[in-house]
Protein backbone atom coordinates (compact mmCIF):
# COMPACT_ATOMS: atom_id res chain seq x y z
CA UNK A 1 0.00 0.00 0.00
CA UNK A 2 1.68 3.18 -0.95
CA UNK A 3 2.91 5.43 2.10
CA UNK A 4 -0.01 8.40 1.15
CA UNK A 5 -2.94 5.57 1.38
CA UNK A 6 -1.17 4.34 5.17
CA UNK A 7 -1.21 7.88 5.94
CA UNK A 8 -4.71 8.64 5.58
CA UNK A 9 -6.04 5.33 6.80
CA UNK A 10 -4.29 6.41 10.17
CA UNK A 11 -5.47 10.09 9.98
CA UNK A 12 -9.25 8.38 9.37
CA UNK A 13 -9.37 6.03 11.73
CA UNK A 14 -8.09 8.75 14.60
CA UNK A 15 -9.47 12.28 15.12
CA UNK A 16 -9.16 13.90 12.10
CA UNK A 17 -7.24 17.23 11.55
CA UNK A 18 -9.01 20.90 12.71
CA UNK A 19 -10.00 22.95 9.65
CA UNK A 20 -8.06 26.48 10.35
CA UNK A 21 -9.43 29.79 9.35
CA UNK A 22 -13.02 28.93 8.36
CA UNK A 23 -15.99 29.86 9.11
CA UNK A 24 -17.46 28.76 12.67
CA UNK A 25 -20.93 26.46 12.82
CA UNK A 26 -23.84 28.40 12.78
CA UNK A 27 -22.50 30.99 10.81
CA UNK A 28 -24.98 32.94 8.15
CA UNK A 29 -27.19 30.14 6.51
CA UNK A 30 -27.70 32.26 3.04
CA UNK A 31 -23.90 31.58 2.92
CA UNK A 32 -22.76 28.53 1.10
CA UNK A 33 -18.93 26.92 2.04
CA UNK A 34 -17.93 24.81 -0.48
CA UNK A 35 -14.15 23.22 -0.89
CA UNK A 36 -13.12 22.62 -4.37
CA UNK A 37 -11.06 19.81 -6.21
CA UNK A 38 -8.20 22.12 -6.55
CA UNK A 39 -7.18 25.79 -6.33
CA UNK A 40 -8.41 28.81 -8.24
CA UNK A 41 -5.42 30.26 -9.99
CA UNK A 42 -6.96 31.19 -13.70
CA UNK A 43 -10.06 33.07 -13.90
CA UNK A 44 -10.56 32.97 -17.43
CA UNK A 45 -12.30 30.13 -18.81
CA UNK A 46 -10.35 30.06 -22.45
CA UNK A 47 -6.74 30.13 -20.80
CA UNK A 48 -6.87 26.61 -19.16
CA UNK A 49 -9.46 23.72 -19.28
CA UNK A 50 -8.77 23.04 -15.74
CA UNK A 51 -12.39 21.78 -14.70
CA UNK A 52 -12.13 24.17 -11.51
CA UNK A 53 -11.78 27.36 -13.92
CA UNK A 54 -14.60 25.80 -15.81
CA UNK A 55 -16.76 25.36 -12.73
CA UNK A 56 -16.00 28.49 -11.87
CA UNK A 57 -16.69 29.84 -15.21
CA UNK A 58 -20.27 28.50 -14.51
CA UNK A 59 -21.35 30.46 -12.28
CA UNK A 60 -20.70 33.82 -13.87
CA UNK A 61 -21.26 33.33 -17.34
CA UNK A 62 -23.72 31.83 -18.91
CA UNK A 63 -24.21 30.01 -21.81
CA UNK A 64 -26.52 30.36 -24.77
CA UNK A 65 -27.66 26.17 -24.92
CA UNK A 66 -27.54 24.32 -21.65
CA UNK A 67 -26.74 20.53 -21.21
CA UNK A 68 -29.24 18.08 -19.33
CA UNK A 69 -28.61 14.60 -18.08
CA UNK A 70 -29.59 13.21 -20.90
CA UNK A 71 -26.90 15.17 -22.64
CA UNK A 72 -29.76 17.07 -24.98
CA UNK A 73 -28.78 20.27 -25.21
CA UNK A 74 -31.80 22.96 -24.72
CA UNK A 75 -32.36 27.20 -24.79
CA UNK A 76 -30.43 29.02 -22.04
CA UNK A 77 -30.17 32.37 -23.27
CA UNK A 78 -31.29 31.80 -26.54
CA UNK A 79 -35.16 32.51 -26.75
CA UNK A 80 -35.68 30.74 -30.01
CA UNK A 81 -33.43 29.45 -33.54
CA UNK A 82 -34.09 28.52 -36.67
CA UNK A 83 -32.19 26.53 -39.26
CA UNK A 84 -32.60 27.35 -43.24
CA UNK A 85 -30.74 26.48 -46.16
CA UNK A 86 -30.08 22.59 -45.45
CA UNK A 87 -28.55 23.44 -42.62
CA UNK A 88 -26.70 26.20 -43.83
CA UNK A 89 -27.75 29.04 -42.11
CA UNK A 90 -28.88 29.38 -38.20
CA UNK A 91 -30.56 32.27 -36.87
CA UNK A 92 -30.68 32.76 -32.71
CA UNK A 93 -32.24 35.50 -31.29
CA UNK A 94 -31.63 35.68 -27.49
CA UNK A 95 -33.97 36.02 -24.83
CA UNK A 96 -35.16 39.45 -23.50
CA UNK A 97 -33.84 40.93 -20.00
CA UNK A 98 -30.38 39.17 -20.52
CA UNK A 99 -27.94 41.28 -18.44
CA UNK A 100 -24.32 41.55 -18.07
CA UNK A 101 -23.07 42.14 -14.39
CA UNK A 102 -21.84 45.50 -15.30
CA UNK A 103 -25.36 47.03 -15.69
CA UNK A 104 -24.86 46.46 -19.87
CA UNK A 105 -27.87 44.60 -21.82
CA UNK A 106 -26.50 41.57 -23.38
CA UNK A 107 -26.22 42.08 -27.15
CA UNK A 108 -25.76 39.56 -29.97
CA UNK A 109 -22.75 41.50 -31.45
CA UNK A 110 -20.92 39.73 -27.72
CA UNK A 111 -22.76 36.44 -28.63
CA UNK A 112 -20.60 36.90 -32.01
CA UNK A 113 -17.40 37.79 -30.23
CA UNK A 114 -17.87 35.22 -27.50
CA UNK A 115 -18.00 32.00 -29.79
CA UNK A 116 -15.27 33.35 -32.16
CA UNK A 117 -13.38 33.28 -29.34
CA UNK A 118 -13.86 30.58 -28.42
CA UNK A 119 -14.08 28.43 -31.29
CA UNK A 120 -10.24 29.53 -31.89
CA UNK A 121 -9.33 27.47 -28.54
CA UNK A 122 -12.09 24.54 -28.33
CA UNK A 123 -11.85 21.40 -30.60
CA UNK A 124 -15.28 21.32 -31.48
CA UNK A 125 -15.19 25.09 -31.73
CA UNK A 126 -12.46 25.01 -33.98
CA UNK A 127 -14.19 22.13 -36.86
CA UNK A 128 -17.40 24.98 -36.55
CA UNK A 129 -14.84 27.76 -37.18
CA UNK A 130 -13.50 25.23 -40.22
CA UNK A 131 -17.29 25.50 -41.43
CA UNK A 132 -17.79 29.03 -40.89
CA UNK A 133 -18.47 31.22 -43.53
CA UNK A 134 -19.98 34.54 -41.84
CA UNK A 135 -21.03 35.15 -38.07
CA UNK A 136 -22.65 38.70 -37.92
CA UNK A 137 -25.22 40.28 -35.61
CA UNK A 138 -28.71 41.13 -37.42
CA UNK A 139 -29.61 43.38 -34.56
CA UNK A 140 -29.32 43.46 -31.06
CA UNK A 141 -30.90 40.37 -29.97
CA UNK A 142 -29.86 38.42 -33.46
CA UNK A 143 -27.29 36.42 -35.10
CA UNK A 144 -26.81 34.53 -37.94
CA UNK A 145 -24.13 32.09 -38.46
CA UNK A 146 -23.36 30.87 -42.74
CA UNK A 147 -22.03 27.98 -43.15
CA UNK A 148 -19.93 26.67 -45.59
CA UNK A 149 -20.79 22.78 -44.89
CA UNK A 150 -23.67 21.55 -42.35
CA UNK A 151 -22.41 21.35 -39.01
CA UNK A 152 -24.93 18.77 -36.73
CA UNK A 153 -24.09 19.55 -33.29
CA UNK A 154 -24.23 23.36 -33.63
CA UNK A 155 -26.31 23.30 -30.48
CA UNK A 156 -24.23 20.51 -28.49
CA UNK A 157 -21.69 22.93 -29.31
CA UNK A 158 -22.99 26.36 -28.03
CA UNK A 159 -23.76 24.50 -24.73
CA UNK A 160 -21.19 22.05 -24.18
CA UNK A 161 -19.97 21.36 -20.67
CA UNK A 162 -16.44 19.87 -21.61
CA UNK A 163 -13.91 22.52 -21.17
CA UNK A 164 -13.55 25.00 -22.26
CA UNK A 165 -17.20 26.16 -22.41
CA UNK A 166 -18.65 28.45 -25.01
CA UNK A 167 -18.87 31.81 -22.25
CA UNK A 168 -20.57 34.32 -23.26
CA UNK A 169 -18.98 37.82 -21.97
CA UNK A 170 -18.81 41.29 -23.09
CA UNK A 171 -18.14 42.21 -26.56
CA UNK A 172 -15.17 44.39 -25.29
CA UNK A 173 -13.22 41.59 -23.60
CA UNK A 174 -14.29 38.94 -25.87
CA UNK A 175 -11.97 41.31 -28.25
CA UNK A 176 -8.97 39.35 -26.21
CA UNK A 177 -6.72 37.46 -27.95
CA UNK A 178 -7.60 33.74 -26.43
CA UNK A 179 -3.93 32.96 -25.03
CA UNK A 180 -4.29 36.07 -22.82
CA UNK A 181 -6.31 36.38 -19.98
CA UNK A 182 -9.28 38.94 -20.14
CA UNK A 183 -9.03 41.83 -17.35
CA UNK A 184 -12.14 41.84 -16.08
CA UNK A 185 -14.57 38.89 -14.99
CA UNK A 186 -18.13 40.19 -16.16
CA UNK A 187 -20.71 37.58 -17.29
CA UNK A 188 -24.52 37.20 -17.06
CA UNK A 189 -24.64 34.42 -14.99
CA UNK A 190 -26.53 33.51 -11.79
CA UNK A 191 -23.55 34.92 -9.43
CA UNK A 192 -21.04 37.58 -9.96
CA UNK A 193 -17.25 37.46 -8.84
CA UNK A 194 -15.91 39.48 -6.24
CA UNK A 195 -12.51 40.48 -7.73
CA UNK A 196 -11.63 42.05 -4.32
CA UNK A 197 -12.01 39.29 -2.25
CA UNK A 198 -10.01 36.30 -4.64
CA UNK A 199 -6.75 35.40 -2.57
CA UNK A 200 -4.99 33.24 -5.01
CA UNK A 201 -4.32 30.02 -2.53
CA UNK A 202 -6.98 30.43 -0.30
CA UNK A 203 -10.52 31.70 -1.46
CA UNK A 204 -12.91 32.93 -3.69
CA UNK A 205 -16.24 34.28 -3.49
CA UNK A 206 -19.05 34.75 -5.25
CA UNK A 207 -22.50 36.94 -4.56
CA UNK A 208 -25.99 36.26 -5.95
CA UNK A 209 -26.49 38.51 -9.20
CA UNK A 210 -29.81 40.42 -8.25
CA UNK A 211 -30.36 41.35 -12.11
CA UNK A 212 -30.42 37.48 -13.58
CA UNK A 213 -33.39 36.89 -15.33
CA UNK A 214 -34.01 32.42 -15.07
CA UNK A 215 -35.59 30.74 -17.88
CA UNK A 216 -39.26 30.33 -17.13
CA UNK A 217 -39.47 27.20 -18.52
CA UNK A 218 -38.46 24.10 -18.36
CA UNK A 219 -36.86 21.44 -14.90
CA UNK A 220 -33.47 22.22 -13.62
CA UNK A 221 -30.82 19.25 -14.60
CA UNK A 222 -27.03 20.13 -15.22
CA UNK A 223 -26.77 23.35 -17.10
CA UNK A 224 -30.81 23.50 -18.44
CA UNK A 225 -33.59 24.70 -16.95
CA UNK A 226 -33.68 28.11 -14.62
CA UNK A 227 -30.78 28.85 -13.07
CA UNK A 228 -32.35 29.82 -9.86
CA UNK A 229 -29.80 31.03 -7.31
CA UNK A 230 -31.17 30.51 -3.56
CA UNK A 231 -27.80 31.31 -1.79
CA UNK A 232 -26.65 35.33 -1.27
CA UNK A 233 -22.82 34.05 -1.48
CA UNK A 234 -21.20 31.34 -2.19
CA UNK A 235 -17.54 30.31 -0.44
CA UNK A 236 -15.04 28.28 -1.90
CA UNK A 237 -12.34 27.56 0.62
CA UNK A 238 -9.04 25.86 -1.17
CA UNK A 239 -7.63 23.16 1.53
CA UNK A 240 -5.06 21.08 0.19
CA UNK A 241 -4.96 18.86 2.72
CA UNK A 242 -8.05 15.85 2.34
CA UNK A 243 -7.75 15.00 6.17
CA UNK A 244 -8.39 18.82 6.90
CA UNK A 245 -11.08 19.33 4.65
CA UNK A 246 -13.26 15.75 5.20
CA UNK A 247 -12.63 17.42 8.82
CA UNK A 248 -14.14 20.50 8.19
CA UNK A 249 -17.03 19.04 6.45
CA UNK A 250 -17.98 16.89 9.38
CA UNK A 251 -18.15 19.61 11.66
CA UNK A 252 -20.44 22.00 9.92
CA UNK A 253 -17.59 24.40 8.86
CA UNK A 254 -17.88 23.80 5.38
CA UNK A 255 -20.88 22.38 3.63
CA UNK A 256 -19.72 20.56 0.49
CA UNK A 257 -16.58 19.18 -0.56
CA UNK A 258 -16.03 18.38 -3.78
CA UNK A 259 -14.12 15.35 -4.18
CA UNK A 260 -13.57 13.80 -0.96
CA UNK A 261 -9.95 11.40 -0.73
CA UNK A 262 -11.50 7.65 -1.49
CA UNK A 263 -9.68 7.08 1.79
CA UNK A 264 -11.16 8.70 4.00
CA UNK A 265 -15.17 7.50 2.33
CA UNK A 266 -15.24 5.31 5.47
CA UNK A 267 -15.42 7.74 8.01
CA UNK A 268 -17.89 10.27 5.97
CA UNK A 269 -20.36 7.81 5.32
CA UNK A 270 -20.56 6.74 9.17
CA UNK A 271 -21.88 10.42 9.76
CA UNK A 272 -26.25 10.60 9.45
CA UNK A 273 -25.34 14.41 8.73
CA UNK A 274 -23.80 14.18 5.63
CA UNK A 275 -24.74 12.61 1.69
CA UNK A 276 -21.94 11.16 -0.32
CA UNK A 277 -22.59 10.45 -3.91
CA UNK A 278 -20.77 9.16 -6.64
CA UNK A 279 -20.56 11.26 -10.14
CA UNK A 280 -22.88 9.53 -12.33
CA UNK A 281 -22.43 9.07 -16.35
CA UNK A 282 -19.61 6.83 -16.61
CA UNK A 283 -16.93 8.59 -13.70
CA UNK A 284 -13.34 10.04 -15.10
CA UNK A 285 -10.64 8.70 -16.63
CA UNK A 286 -6.81 8.94 -15.46
CA UNK A 287 -4.14 9.52 -18.04
CA UNK A 288 -0.73 10.52 -18.38
CA UNK A 289 -0.44 13.73 -21.16
CA UNK A 290 2.54 13.48 -22.95
CA UNK A 291 4.84 16.54 -24.38
CA UNK A 292 5.12 15.55 -28.23
CA UNK A 293 7.51 18.85 -28.61
CA UNK A 294 10.10 17.70 -27.12
CA UNK A 295 12.59 14.79 -25.98
CA UNK A 296 12.32 12.28 -25.76
CA UNK A 297 8.50 11.97 -26.16
CA UNK A 298 8.82 13.63 -29.74
CA UNK A 299 10.04 10.26 -30.90
CA UNK A 300 6.40 8.01 -31.46
CA UNK A 301 8.37 5.12 -31.06
CA UNK A 302 9.39 5.86 -27.76
CA UNK A 303 5.84 7.12 -26.71
CA UNK A 304 4.90 3.18 -27.41
CA UNK A 305 7.64 1.68 -25.77
CA UNK A 306 6.14 3.45 -22.64
CA UNK A 307 2.72 2.52 -23.20
CA UNK A 308 2.93 -1.01 -23.71
CA UNK A 309 5.02 -1.24 -20.17
CA UNK A 310 1.46 0.58 -18.52
CA UNK A 311 -0.64 -1.58 -16.62
CA UNK A 312 -3.77 0.74 -15.97
CA UNK A 313 -4.58 -1.70 -12.52
CA UNK A 314 -1.53 -0.19 -10.87
CA UNK A 315 -2.69 3.09 -11.31
CA UNK A 316 -6.32 2.28 -10.73
CA UNK A 317 -5.12 0.32 -7.31
CA UNK A 318 -3.55 3.62 -6.19
CA UNK A 319 -5.95 6.25 -7.50
CA UNK A 320 -9.33 4.59 -6.26
CA UNK A 321 -8.51 1.83 -3.93
CA UNK A 322 -9.17 -1.78 -3.92
CA UNK A 323 -13.15 -1.24 -2.99
CA UNK A 324 -15.33 -3.06 -5.35
CA UNK A 325 -16.62 -0.75 -8.21
CA UNK A 326 -14.37 1.68 -7.53
CA UNK A 327 -12.57 1.31 -10.71
CA UNK A 328 -12.08 -0.68 -13.96
CA UNK A 329 -9.73 -1.21 -16.27
CA UNK A 330 -8.94 -1.90 -19.89
CA UNK A 331 -9.85 1.43 -20.87
CA UNK A 332 -9.06 2.83 -24.40
CA UNK A 333 -9.23 6.17 -26.36
CA UNK A 334 -13.59 6.07 -26.04
CA UNK A 335 -14.53 5.36 -22.49
CA UNK A 336 -16.09 2.08 -21.39
CA UNK A 337 -19.73 2.55 -21.53
CA UNK A 338 -20.03 5.27 -24.43
CA UNK A 339 -21.54 5.45 -27.49
CA UNK A 340 -18.28 4.75 -29.33
CA UNK A 341 -16.29 2.06 -27.26
CA UNK A 342 -14.73 -0.49 -29.23
CA UNK A 343 -11.61 -3.25 -28.69
CA UNK A 344 -9.98 -1.49 -32.19
CA UNK A 345 -6.55 -2.02 -30.91
CA UNK A 346 -6.79 -2.58 -27.48
CA UNK A 347 -4.14 -5.16 -27.41
CA UNK A 348 -2.31 -1.85 -26.87
CA UNK A 349 -3.45 -2.08 -23.55
CA UNK A 350 -4.68 -5.53 -22.24
CA UNK A 351 -1.69 -6.92 -23.65
CA UNK A 352 0.92 -9.33 -21.93
CA UNK A 353 3.37 -6.71 -20.22
CA UNK A 354 7.03 -6.90 -20.03
CA UNK A 355 9.44 -4.26 -18.70
CA UNK A 356 12.37 -5.84 -20.07
CA UNK A 357 10.96 -6.01 -23.29
CA UNK A 358 10.00 -2.69 -22.94
CA UNK A 359 13.31 -1.77 -21.80
CA UNK A 360 14.96 -2.92 -25.22
CA UNK A 361 12.33 -1.36 -26.91
CA UNK A 362 12.99 2.31 -25.53
CA UNK A 363 16.84 1.59 -26.32
CA UNK A 364 15.88 0.19 -30.37
CA UNK A 365 13.47 3.78 -30.50
CA UNK A 366 17.11 5.93 -29.99
CA UNK A 367 16.35 7.05 -26.23
CA UNK A 368 19.95 8.11 -24.77
CA UNK A 369 19.22 9.36 -21.42
CA UNK A 370 17.58 12.88 -22.22
CA UNK A 371 16.23 14.44 -19.11
CA UNK A 372 12.05 13.42 -18.65
CA UNK A 373 10.10 16.64 -16.47
CA UNK A 374 7.08 15.00 -14.57
CA UNK A 375 4.54 17.11 -13.38
CA UNK A 376 3.34 15.85 -10.20
CA UNK A 377 0.66 17.61 -8.18
CA UNK A 378 0.26 17.20 -4.41
CA UNK A 379 -2.64 18.57 -3.79
CA UNK A 380 -4.96 16.91 -6.08
CA UNK A 381 -5.26 13.17 -4.82
CA UNK A 382 -5.90 11.36 -7.71
CA UNK A 383 -3.02 13.15 -10.25
CA UNK A 384 -0.09 12.98 -6.99
CA UNK A 385 -1.72 8.81 -6.89
CA UNK A 386 -1.04 8.13 -10.88
CA UNK A 387 2.19 10.55 -10.69
CA UNK A 388 3.57 8.39 -8.24
CA UNK A 389 2.77 5.10 -9.72
CA UNK A 390 4.48 6.51 -13.26
CA UNK A 391 7.59 7.32 -11.13
CA UNK A 392 7.77 4.16 -10.18
CA UNK A 393 7.18 2.95 -13.80
CA UNK A 394 9.54 5.17 -15.32
CA UNK A 395 12.25 4.65 -13.37
CA UNK A 396 12.06 0.68 -13.74
CA UNK A 397 11.99 1.59 -17.61
CA UNK A 398 15.64 3.43 -17.36
CA UNK A 399 14.34 6.53 -18.01
CA UNK A 400 15.79 9.54 -16.56
CA UNK A 401 13.31 10.56 -14.09
CA UNK A 402 13.45 14.55 -12.74
CA UNK A 403 9.37 14.78 -10.82
CA UNK A 404 8.19 18.29 -9.95
CA UNK A 405 5.94 18.02 -7.14
CA UNK A 406 3.86 20.83 -6.52
CA UNK A 407 0.24 22.59 -6.25
CA UNK A 408 -2.39 22.04 -8.78
CA UNK A 409 -2.35 25.61 -9.48
CA UNK A 410 1.38 25.46 -10.59
CA UNK A 411 0.79 22.75 -12.71
CA UNK A 412 -1.92 24.19 -14.90
CA UNK A 413 0.59 27.16 -15.17
CA UNK A 414 3.49 25.54 -16.12
CA UNK A 415 2.08 22.90 -18.66
CA UNK A 416 1.43 25.68 -20.83
CA UNK A 417 4.78 26.38 -21.47
CA UNK A 418 6.08 24.96 -24.42
CA UNK A 419 10.17 25.17 -23.67
CA UNK A 420 12.25 22.73 -23.61
CA UNK A 421 12.79 20.99 -20.22
CA UNK A 422 16.23 22.67 -19.85
CA UNK A 423 13.91 26.38 -20.00
CA UNK A 424 11.45 25.37 -17.70
CA UNK A 425 8.88 23.16 -19.57
CA UNK A 426 7.76 19.54 -19.44
CA UNK A 427 7.53 16.26 -20.48
CA UNK A 428 4.92 15.10 -19.31
CA UNK A 429 1.48 15.13 -16.35
CA UNK A 430 -1.06 13.59 -14.73
CA UNK A 431 -4.76 14.72 -14.47
CA UNK A 432 -8.31 13.29 -15.10
CA UNK A 433 -10.92 13.67 -17.43
CA UNK A 434 -14.55 13.00 -16.82
CA UNK A 435 -15.84 10.23 -19.04
CA UNK A 436 -18.66 12.95 -20.90
CA UNK A 437 -15.81 14.97 -21.93
CA UNK A 438 -14.51 11.83 -24.34
CA UNK A 439 -17.73 10.47 -25.80
CA UNK A 440 -17.05 11.75 -29.20
CA UNK A 441 -14.32 13.22 -31.17
CA UNK A 442 -15.76 16.41 -30.62
CA UNK A 443 -15.20 16.83 -26.72
CA UNK A 444 -12.56 14.65 -26.56
CA UNK A 445 -9.33 17.18 -26.27
CA UNK A 446 -7.00 14.46 -25.80
CA UNK A 447 -7.12 12.66 -28.95
CA UNK A 448 -6.96 15.22 -31.50
CA UNK A 449 -3.84 16.13 -33.45
CA UNK A 450 -4.24 19.79 -33.99
CA UNK A 451 -0.71 20.67 -33.68
CA UNK A 452 -0.11 24.22 -32.16
CA UNK A 453 -4.05 24.33 -31.86
CA UNK A 454 -4.08 21.04 -29.85
CA UNK A 455 -4.59 20.94 -25.73
CA UNK A 456 -1.06 20.70 -23.96
CA UNK A 457 0.99 18.59 -25.47
CA UNK A 458 0.37 19.76 -29.04
CA UNK A 459 0.54 16.33 -30.79
CA UNK A 460 0.78 17.03 -34.76
CA UNK A 461 -1.46 14.19 -36.17
CA UNK A 462 -3.35 15.58 -39.63
CA UNK A 463 -4.99 11.74 -40.15
CA UNK A 464 -6.61 12.56 -36.83
CA UNK A 465 -7.99 15.78 -37.74
CA UNK A 466 -9.25 14.34 -41.02
CA UNK A 467 -10.94 11.59 -38.76
CA UNK A 468 -12.40 14.14 -36.49
CA UNK A 469 -14.16 15.95 -39.75
CA UNK A 470 -15.60 12.79 -41.27
CA UNK A 471 -17.07 12.14 -37.81
CA UNK A 472 -18.95 15.50 -37.80
CA UNK A 473 -20.14 14.51 -41.27
CA UNK A 474 -21.24 10.83 -40.38
CA UNK A 475 -24.75 10.73 -39.99
CA UNK A 476 -24.96 6.82 -38.49
CA UNK A 477 -23.68 6.06 -35.43
CA UNK A 478 -22.48 2.40 -37.77
CA UNK A 479 -20.11 4.70 -39.47
CA UNK A 480 -19.34 6.97 -36.51
CA UNK A 481 -18.34 3.73 -35.16
CA UNK A 482 -16.29 2.29 -37.75
CA UNK A 483 -14.35 6.26 -38.04
CA UNK A 484 -13.80 5.82 -33.91
CA UNK A 485 -12.30 2.62 -34.30
CA UNK A 486 -9.50 3.89 -36.86
CA UNK A 487 -9.12 6.55 -34.37
CA UNK A 488 -7.99 4.56 -31.57
CA UNK A 489 -6.17 2.43 -33.34
CA UNK A 490 -4.09 5.64 -34.76
CA UNK A 491 -3.93 6.86 -31.10
CA UNK A 492 -2.46 3.99 -30.16
CA UNK A 493 0.20 4.06 -32.70
CA UNK A 494 1.08 7.65 -32.01
CA UNK A 495 0.25 8.04 -28.35
CA UNK A 496 -1.16 11.70 -27.53
CA UNK A 497 -1.50 10.55 -23.93
CA UNK A 498 -1.90 7.15 -22.18
CA UNK A 499 -5.07 6.02 -20.25
CA UNK A 500 -4.50 4.99 -17.31
CA UNK A 501 -8.09 3.60 -16.38
CA UNK A 502 -11.52 4.76 -15.21
CA UNK A 503 -12.53 6.14 -11.90
CA UNK A 504 -15.53 6.71 -10.07
CA UNK A 505 -15.37 9.85 -8.13
CA UNK A 506 -17.45 10.85 -5.01
CA UNK A 507 -18.72 14.10 -3.69
CA UNK A 508 -19.68 14.98 0.49
CA UNK A 509 -22.11 17.89 1.54
CA UNK A 510 -24.35 18.02 4.44
CA UNK A 511 -27.76 16.90 4.19
CA UNK A 512 -29.06 19.79 5.18
CA UNK A 513 -28.27 20.91 1.49
CA UNK A 514 -31.29 20.39 -0.51
CA UNK A 515 -31.49 20.82 -4.54
CA UNK A 516 -27.47 19.44 -5.41
CA UNK A 517 -28.17 18.97 -8.79
CA UNK A 518 -25.91 15.90 -10.35
CA UNK A 519 -23.40 16.60 -12.72
CA UNK A 520 -20.75 18.99 -12.42
CA UNK A 521 -20.71 21.33 -9.42
CA UNK A 522 -23.09 24.26 -9.95
CA UNK A 523 -24.73 26.37 -7.10
CA UNK A 524 -28.35 27.52 -8.12
CA UNK A 525 -31.39 24.81 -7.74
CA UNK A 526 -29.25 24.46 -4.22
CA UNK A 527 -30.79 25.67 -0.73
CA UNK A 528 -31.22 24.96 2.76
Amino acid sequence: MPSRRRLLHAVAAATLLPAPNLVARGANPRVLRFVPQADLSVLDPLVTTAYVVRNHALMIYDTLYGLDGSLRPSPQMVGQHLVEEAGLRWTFRLREGLLFHDGEPVRARDCVASIRRWSRRDPLGQLLAARTEDMTATDDRSFVIRLSRPFPPMLDALGKLASPICAIMPERLALTEPSRSVTEVVGSGPFQFRADEWVAGSRAVYERFAGYRPRADGTPDWTAGPKVAHFDRVEWHTIPDPATAAAALLRGEVDWVERPDFDLLPRLRRSPELVIETTPQLGSVSICRLNHLHPPFDNPAIRRAVLSAVKQADFMNAVAGTAHGAWQDGVGIWPPGGPLETDAGMEAIVGPRDIARARENLRQAGYRGERVVSLVSTDFPTGKAAGEVGADLFRRLGLNLDIIATDWATVVQRRASREPVERGGWSCFYTGFAALDMLNPGVHQLVRGGGDRAWFGWPSIPRMEELASAWIDAAEITAQRAIAAEMQRLAFAEVPYIPLGQYFLPTAYRRSLLGVLPGPPVFWNVHR
